[in-house]
Order: C-alpha cells, then sequence, then structure tokens
C-alpha cells in the first residue's frame, strides 16, 4: 500500500504540495514549541559566583501543584540562619557558607550591583589580586569588572546607595573569579555582619553553599542534606544558577507555560489545516477513486490507500519540518530576549525529543485528516463518485450539519450568557474559547454558509460585473464545497486574529484608562535605579502643602482556591486617606479599614475566587509566605491597579529588596501645585536615586512596561496568524490551479484569457467579501464576552486602524492566491490543457 501512494504521489505532486506544505510548517512550529518546553527544564546559564560550591540550598521558591506547572513565587524566599548550622553537621559537608544579595546602587550615575558577605566569596572562588579584605562597616571589596566599570582602585572612597540613602564606602581590595569575571550581576563584598544588617533581615539568609569533604561526589551530598535538612531545595551542576538568578526560575516557568499554551493551540489548528487541505485534495480526487472502485477495488483498500498517502506525506513534512523548526525556536529565544521576557543569555536546549513528538504528532494529524476526508469518498459507489466528481452534491451529511447547528447557540451562549452570569476571570476565559467554537461551526457548514453568501453578495457585488459577475456568481454557487474549503483558512485567520487582537487592546485599553483614572495624585516619587526607600514617604509627609503621602509596594501574590490557583498583580499601600491619591472604584467595603490581616480585591479576582465581604482568602505572599486575610473590600479597576491590595507594611515585609516601587504625593487644597512640586524635589535633593515627576510622566512610563509586557503575545500571535496565511495561500492556489480544464473548456467555446480572468477577478471579490463578513461575525461574540467580563461593557475596544489592517491583509492573501494561481493554471494553450490529466 506505500508503494502505491508513493507511486500516486509521485504522479500527482500538484495534489499533494498542500498537504506537504501544511504539515512542513505545522512540524516546524510544534518543534519549535518542543524545544521551547524542553529548554525550561534543561537549559539555563552558567553559575558564577557559586561554580566552586559542590551544593546550593535554597528555600522552596515555587508552590507544588498536583498536575500542574508549579508557580513561581515573585520573591526571594529566605531561610533562618539557623540552617547553616543544621547543613554543617551533614556528614559528608567540609563548609556551609551562607549568602545574602544586598540591592545597591553606586552614585552618581546609580549603577547597580549586588552587595554580599566577604565569606561567600569562599563559593566562587574570589581571589583578591589587590588590596586587602574588608574589616569596617564601610569596608568594600569590588569585583574586577565593577571597579573598571566605575574607574576606582583601591585606597578610593566611593558613594554607595542601599535603598535611596547614599554612603560614602572605601575600596579596600579588588577581587575577581579564576580566569574569568562576573557577566550577570556586579558584585561587591562587605564584611559579614554588614551585609546581614543592610538587608533589614540578620537571621535569615538567601542561599548556603556547600563545599564538600574530599572525596564526597556532589549528587551524593545533596541526596544527603535533602534528607537531613526539612523544606528546602537542592541545587547540583547547572542548576545552580537558578539558586543565584532568580531570573532563570522565572524563565523556566514563563517558557513551559508558552509552550504547552501555545503549542496545544497550535497543535489543534494545523490538525484543522491539514485535515481541511486533505479534504480539498480528495475532493479533487473523486474521478480516479471512482475508477478504482470500478475496477474492483474495496473502500477499505481505497480508505487504506489514502490514509498510506496522508503517512508519507505527513512523514516527509514532518522530518523536513524540524529544520525550520529550529531555527524557529532560536528566533522565539531572540524576539522574546529583546522584549525583555527571557534573559539574552539564556540558552535553548535542542534535543531530539522535541523533533520525535513533531513527528509523531504531524503523523497523527494527517493520517486523522486523511481518515477523515477519505471516509466518504471510499463509501460512494463509483457511479455516485463520478457524478460528484462533475456536479457537487446538494446535501451535506445529517450528522455534520447536526454538529455544526449545535455549535452556534452553544458559542453564543460561552460568548453572551456566561459573562454575564459566571463572575471573574472564567467569563472573559469562556468569550475566548467561544471563537474557536464558532470556527469549527464555520468549517462544518462552510458549504451552506458560502452558498447563503454567494446568493446575497454575488449579485450585489458583481452587479456591474456583466456576464463575467454572472458566471462568478453561478459557478461559487455551484461550487460552494469546493470554495469553503479553500476559504475556511482564511475565516478562520480573520477570526483568530481579531480575537487575539482585540482581546488584548481591551484588556490593555481598560488597564490603562483605569490606571489614569485611579491615579489622583499630583506627584510622584521613583527611583530609575530601582525601589525607593520607606524613609522617604515619611520625609515627604514634612514639605509644606502636601496633604496626603502613600507609598505604594508591588509584588505578586499566588491565591489558591481548592485545587486551582491564581497569580495575581498585587500592591501594598496604606489604608488611610488613600482616596486622596488613589481610586480604586471601590464597589463595597471600605479601604481605610486596610489594616493588620486584611485584603482588598477587585471585582474580578473574587469572583474568580468566589468570596465576598467578610470573607477570608488563601494567599501566599511574595515570598511564599501563607497568609489567609479577611476581605474589607471589592474594587472595580483591579487591571489597571492590581487586583490584590494589602497593607503596606505586610507586602513590604515579604520583599526581596524591601523598597517601595514609588509614593504618590497629593497636595493640600488651594497649594500652588508647581512650586509644591519644587519643594519635593528640594527634599530629595541629597537622596540622588530619587526623582519627583508629575502625575501624567508616571503614567507615561507605566503605559511603556505594559506594552512591554504585551509583546510576548504579539509575538505568538505573529506566528499563529502565519501560519494561517501559508494556509491560505496553500488551499487557494490548490484550488484554483486544479481548475486548468476548466479555464481551457471556457476558452474553446469563445471566452477570452482577459474574460476568465475577469470572472475570477469577481469570484475572488465574492470568497473575500464573505470571508471577511463570515470571520468578522465569529469574532464579535467572543469579543462583546470578552468586554462584558473584563470592563462591563457591551461595546469591545476596537481599533480601527487594526481592524482594517486584518481586512488588508484577508484581502492580500485571497486575491493574491486566486489570482497569481489563475494565471498559472492558464499558461498552457487550451487545447493541451483540456486534453491534460489532472
Amino acid at each position: 500500500m506505500l508503494a502505491l501512494a508513493w507511486t500516486t504521489i509521485k504522479g500527482r505532486k500538484g495534489g499533494f504540495v498542500a498537504a506537504f506544505v501544511a504539515v512542513l510548517f505545522g512540524s516546524a512550529v510544534i518543534t519549535a514549541c518542543g524545544i521551547l518546553l524542553e529548554s525550561s527544564a534543561r537549559s539555563g546559564v552558567p553559575a558564577e559566583r557559586y561554580r566552586a560550591a559542590d551544593v546550593v540550598v535554597g528555600a522552596p521558591q515555587a508552590l507544588p501543584v498536583a498536575d500542574d506547572v508549579d508557580p513561581r513565587f515573585a520573591e526571594r524566599t529566605t531561610m533562618p540562619a539557623g540552617r547553616v548550622g543544621e547543613i554543617a553537621r551533614v556528614p559528608g559537608v567540609r563548609a556551609a557558607i551562607a549568602d545574602v544579595s544586598v540591592p545597591v546602587s553606586v552614585t552618581p550615575g546609580g549603577a547597580p550591583a549586588l552587595g554580599h558577605g566577604w565569606q561567600s566569596t569562599a563559593l566562587g572562588p574570589f581571589t583578591l589580586h589587590a588590596g586587602r579584605a574588608p574589616t569596617g562597616p564601610n569596608d568594600v571589596v569590588l569585583d574586577s569588572a565593577l571597579a573598571d566599570r566605575i574607574g576606582t582602585t583601591v585606597g578610593a572612597s566611593f558613594r554607595l546607595a542601599v535603598g535611596s540613602h547614599p554612603s560614602t564606602y572605601r575600596v579596600t581590595g579588588i577581587a575577581s573569579l579564576p580566569g574569568d569575571r562576573l557577566a550577570r550581576q556586579p558584585a561587591l563584598f562587605f564584611t559579614d555582619d554588614r551585609a546581614r544588617r543592610l538587608t533589614g533581615q540578620p537571621d535569615r539568609v538567601d542561599t548556603i553553599g556547600v563545599l564538600a569533604a574530599p572525596g564526597v561526589q556532589a549528587d551524593e551530598l545533596a541526596r544527603a542534606i535533602d534528607a537531613a535538612v526539612s523544606d528546602v531545595v537542592v541545587y547540583t551542576g547547572s542548576a545552580r544558577s537558578e539558586a543565584e538568578f532568580l531570573d532563570i526560575g522565572a524563565t523556566r516557568s514563563f517558557l513551559n507555560e508558552v509552550s504547552l499554551a501555545f503549542g496545544g493551540s497550535m497543535v489543534l489548528i494545523i490538525m484543522v489545516v491539514v485535515a481541511s487541505t486533505l479534504a480539498l485534495s480528495v475532493r479533487q480526487r473523486l474521478r480516479e477513486l471512482a475508477l478504482l472502485r470500478a475496477i474492483g477495488a474495496t473502500p477499505k483498500q481505497v480508505l487504506g490507500m489514502i490514509r498510506a498517502e496522508s503517512t508519507v506525506v505527513g512523514a516527509l513534512g514532518a522530518v523536513l519540518g524540524v529544520i525550520p523548526g529550529i531555527g524557529l525556536s532560536v528566533l522565539f529565544r531572540e524576539t522574546f530576549a529583546l522584549v525583555g521576557a527571557v534573559p539574552p543569555d539564556f540558552a535553548l536546549s535542542i534535543g531530539p525529543l522535541p523533533m520525535l513528538a513533531a513527528l509523531v504528532l504531524c503523523l497523527v494529524g494527517a493520517r486523522l485528516g486523511g481518515r477523515i476526508a477519505a471516509r466518504r469518498a471510499a463509501g460512494l459507489r463509483p457511479v455516485d463518485a463520478l457524478g460528484e466528481a462533475a456536479v457537487e452534491p446538494g446535501r451535506l451529511g445529517w450528522f455534520r450539519v447536526t454538529v455544526g447547528v449545535l455549535l452556534v447557540p452553544a458559542a453564543l451562549a460561552m460568548a453572551i450568557w456566561l459573562p454575564l452570569t459566571l463572575p471573574g476571570e472564567g467569563a472573559a476565559e469562556s468569550a475566548a474559547f467561544s471563537a474557536f467554537l464558532l470556527v469549527f461551526a464555520v468549517a462544518l457548514l462552510g458549504p451552506r454558509l458560502l452558498g447563503g453568501s454567494v446568493t446575497v453578495l454575488g449579485p450585489w457585488l458583481n452587479r456591474k460585473s456583466g456576464v463575467s459577475g454572472f458566471l462568478a456568481t453561478a459557478n461559487a454557487r455551484a461550487n460552494a464545497r469546493r470554495l469553503a474549503a479553500a476559504t475556511t483558512p482564511l475565516i478562520m485567520g480573520i477570526t483568530l486574529a481579531a480575537g487575539q487582537l482585540f482581546s488584548g487592546t481591551i484588556t490593555s485599553g481598560a488597564a490603562q484608562d483605569q490606571a489614569e483614572a485611579g491615579l489622583r495624585a499630583d506627584y510622584v516619587a521613583t527611583s530609575p535605579s530601582g525601589g525607593v526607600s520607606p524613609e522617604v514617604a515619611d520625609a515627604l509627609r514634612d514639605v509644606p502643602g502636601v496633604s496626603a503621602v502613600t507609598p505604594i509596594v508591588r509584588t505578586r501574590t499566588l491565591a489558591t482556591f481548592g485545587t486551582q490557583y491564581r497569580n495575581y498583580a498585587t500592591q501594598g499601600v496604606l489604608g488611610d486617606r488613600l482616596a486622596e491619591t488613589m481610586d480604586l472604584d471601590v464597589l463595597h467595603g471600605d479601604v481605610a479599614e486596610l489594616r493588620g490581616n486584611t485584603v482588598a480585591l477587585s471585582r474580578i479576582a473574587a469572583g474568580t475566587l468566589g468570596v465576598g465581604l467578610g470573607d477570608t482568602v488563601d494567599l501566599r505572599l511574595g515570598d511564599g509566605t501563607p497568609s489567609t486575610p479577611r476581605v474589607v473590600a471589592l474594587y472595580e479597576r483591579g487591571l489597571g491597579l492590581g487586583d490584590v491590595t494589602l497593607p503596606h507594611d505586610v507586602v513590604l515585609e515579604h520583599t526581596t529588596d524591601r523598597l517601595d516601587y514609588a509614593v504618590l504625593i497629593g497636595a493640600a487644597a488651594g497649594t500652588d501645585v508647581e512650586a509644591l512640586g519644587d519643594a519635593l524635589r528640594s527634599a530629595v535633593r541629597h537622596l540622588p536615586t530619587v526623582q519627583v515627576d508629575h502625575r501624567e510622566a508616571f503614567v507615561a512610563t507605566q503605559r511603556d512596561a505594559s506594552a512591554g509586557d504585551s509583546a510576548v503575545g504579539l509575538i505568538l500571535n505573529a506566528v499563529l496568524l502565519g501560519y494561517l496565511a501559508i494556509a491560505v495561500v496553500n488551499t487557494f492556489v490548490m484550488a484554483t490551479t486544479a481548475r486548468f480544464r476548466e479555464f481551457a473548456l471556457l476558452q474553446l467555446v469563445g471566452a477570452t484569457r482577459r474574460q476568465v480572468r475577469a470572472m475570477m477577478r469577481s469570484e475572488a471579490r465574492i470568497i473575500v467579501v464573505a470571508a471577511v463578513l463570515l470571520g468578522t461575525l465569529a469574532a464579535i461574540p467572543s469579543l462583546i464576552g470578552t468586554s462584558l467580563g473584563l470592563t462591563r461593557t457591551l461595546v469591545p475596544s476596537i481599533p480601527p486602524l487594526v481592524y482594517l489592517g486584518i481586512v488588508g491583509v484577508a484581502t492580500l492573501l485571497g486575491w493574491g492566491a486566486i489570482m497569481t494561481s489563475t494565471r498559472i493554471a492558464m499558461r498552457p494553450p487550451p487545447v493541451d490543457a483540456i486534453g491534460a490529466r489532472e
């Protein structure tokens, strides 16, 4: 059977090119997603300051979740200093060395660095090549790269800001790693006592580096520590960098989630496109299949032949798609690094597993698509097959129609009814999924929908086209099945493009509006090099003309309910006089009660978690500390200001650097606002890392930051839409070039080439307009539901220029593919074409 399939493919290359291209690019996308998934588990960056440590011990940095990706905590989790002694007593440990990290800024200029205790240099190991170790509270040793960058030498003094407060330190030494320099995080070293005090938690440590006794292997020692010490995570080998750099763990989690979510959606879309392409290919071969049946082939044999053809095409496409898939994974990594989603030095892990997964999935998709496409053709009687090869059947199968019709009300219910009744994030999620259901409904009911569109639109669109318009309308109506198979990817592309892009504009537009409306402060104090020390807020309160000062600290918290969890943007504020600097648009309760073990939640978060006023919610604070605060307020502006609002001191205590994100300052009534700005800047002039700006400047900065966050979604959507664009061109070229006999016959009975092309222009006009209308109608319910769920408004935020761009691209793809393939199909002389083999 495989030999027959290969012979058929060689003899009818044109009929299988479209399926081959669909599988090839599908394999590339799946391979790229698989490489990202494998990289999330196996890749990273080399350890720097911990390269001499055999084992590194840290506190758990993620929440264990059964049958799901473990969500990571936003802040560094720390351990009691007593853990050092426990680990030192484990057999095989030569030394256990505590390490802490203190964010600092070198002034002037605000160059960021991390300060550590001198004892941790043994984990490098760092060696002094000039000067001596620090001995006093104002002594510091610089790593060689940092010393060169700021241009200082042993014995020099320089200013160093811990938080917002600068102090003068003396350089007592320059240290470096053997044969290398620190590349990721510039380091400097205080005395151990000074470093612990600067963290604000002298009884806590970040990590513990372990040096093994002679003859003890790292893996053996790691198992011993894991068994002897509870509630710790042990890192060895390349995983040590995950304990050293928090962004590595966050990158692994990000790549895991993106590859699974995007890859899963792409597998579904690829299977639909491949099945649609194979269905069109089989449809064009009905005459050949009828002949096979007429000379004695059984339905089982025909079905087996088509399955074998699908297997051959799928295997070739999947194997050849691996190479561009590797390139696509590199492109993913580079673009993610460009927008700041992954570190630039995070390497990919390219192994055989993603390629095998792509091969298997593409083969399954091709065989499944071939079976679906061939099932009806194999079951037809030879006479019926010959009839359908000439004239399409008038009716669709009852099962296909029933499923397609039922999907429409189901999708509309998910898009409109559920957002009106379902609280929380489930409303927007159900609305988004409804677009997929409507796309499947369009694919099933395509011939009827396209036939109806042709009947309505054809005479109107081609009223001035004369005979060519009449022929195009009649042709499109008579061949609705063929056109529906070719048009489905175009409709799918329009629907998904509108759904994905406009869901983002709805969310970002609402977040921006809420952030602008919620900020009432006249001035905002921030730090371009990091955070603002909590003491700055106290200093600003003493400035004449200041009515209210609200320090804000930001982080992310995990909320658990049942077996599920949600990761929420969180802010810590002072509830007292909050309304003068920030308007959360409180729906129920009072944010002035925000003190102690309390929390305010956005409407969306409260609905998702199923809690109301007076209820408690299970939270994991930024560093993983469990908390069960009582809900004292519900508010609307969660998209722009954070879904969880906690007391300022609660959040600040559980952040890595214990610094405020910003300080909001409100002017008293009757105060000269401009004069107040000058007074505020004068009050922080001695703090070189603090700047005071107008509210508008702060809002613009937030807008730029949110634009960066949405860049990942745009990148993924570009790949998805790019694949659909390939599928659109693919199927239209395949469907149009197969009509070379029809074009030849028209010319032989008197039509000119110009008239045939005019007919195809009229047909393309109908197809493109119908696809745009059906694709838009399929996307609108999900967009309305998303808007209802997120903003409680019926009118979604749809930028007109973006929609016109989608329509323009769809028109360019559809029109260009049809007209280009028409010219290709008309190249042979009509006499040669009419007698050519199909």
